[in-house]
């Protein structure tokens, strides 16, 4: 028999002796809300606990702690395979409605939801690809619902459809599928944002790997750490924390003479408050 762990986990999961608490409440009828309390859990928490890791061997919903240890344990386990390589009914109905070839009994084709008109924009020969008649992985995963109502068996989120789509190794869709996404792209490609990172500024005196250790380690006062916060309409707030105390400042950074009646100039002067400026 695989043997069943009753080490103490981190503080994010339950423990065996939570759950044996869970189990005595549940017999006194206590509600999920007063478990929470006594616990010092979520009522989430607890309302999932019951509804995951009941014994059902009896044809109802029975709560035991052992029961319970031992499931959450088998859903801990990695590596997973994936939902789709498991499930050959979901796996074939992502499959056709990413390729848009729906057919009812009679052969006849259930066309795609209506794409969004191309403007011709940033995409050249985007009128060849198959998207134009496949589903989105969002559209698959909250058409599950309305299809398959009672079957739970019969869920997806779009992002474990992209990840079998782009992650190598999951062996559960085809790969030639992602010509059927409306991107296109055989690749997932970097957050934006990640790409435009200004790095020319940054020194070898600057990087934190490269701070002193006494600074690292907060052991002597007088080490300052200064950041920025960024908040609506570009509002900025500068802050500075001294790293033994912990002790902050928050300096609030006006806008410059000329903001919002200039007109923005490329590489020109941060009129917006958070510039060189305005923070020196």
């Amino acid at each position: 028999m695989t043997p069943l762990s009753l080490c103490e986990p981190t503080g994010r999961y339950l423990s065996f002796e939570e759950r044996e608490e869970i189990s005595l409440l549940r017999a006194r009828n206590t509600g999920v809300r007063e478990i929470a309390r006594q616990l010092g859990r979520d009522p989430g928490t607890i309302s999932r606990e019951l509804r995951r890791n009941s014994a059902t061997r009896s044809g109802k919903l029975e709560y035991r702690p052992l029961v319970a240890q031992w499931k959450a344990q088998q859903a801990a386990k990695r590596p997973k395979a994936a939902k789709l390589a498991q499930n050959e009914r979901l796996r074939e109905y992502v499959q056709e409605r990413l390729v848009g070839e729906v057919r009812l009994p009679d052969g006849t084709i259930i066309p795609g939801p209506k794409a969004p008109e191309w403007k011709g924009l940033n995409k050249p020969h985007r009128e060849d690809r198959k998207w134009f008649l496949g589903w989105s992985p969002q559209q698959i995963s909250e058409r599950l619902k309305i299809d398959f109502p009672d079957d739970e068996s019969m869920r997806i989120s779009h992002e474990a459809i992209y990840q079998s789509l782009y992650i190598e190794g999951r062996g559960a869709l085809k790969r030639e599928l992602v010509a059927a996404l409306r991107t296109g792209r055989a690749l997932r490609k970097p957050r934006a944002r990640s790409q435009n990172r200004p790095q020319g500024h940054v020194t070898a005196d600057v990087v934190i790997s490269e701070r002193p250790a006494e600074a690292a380690d907060r052991a002597v006062p007088g080490h300052w750490e200064g950041d920025l916060i960024i908040g609506t309409n570009r509002s900025a707030i500068g802050t500075l924390v001294e790293r033994k105390s912990r002790s902050t400042l928050l300096v609030h950074l006006p806008r410059l003479e000329g903001y919002g009646e200039q007109p923005v100039v490329k590489n020109g002067p941060a009129l917006g408050g958070y510039g060189a400026e305005a923070m020196a």
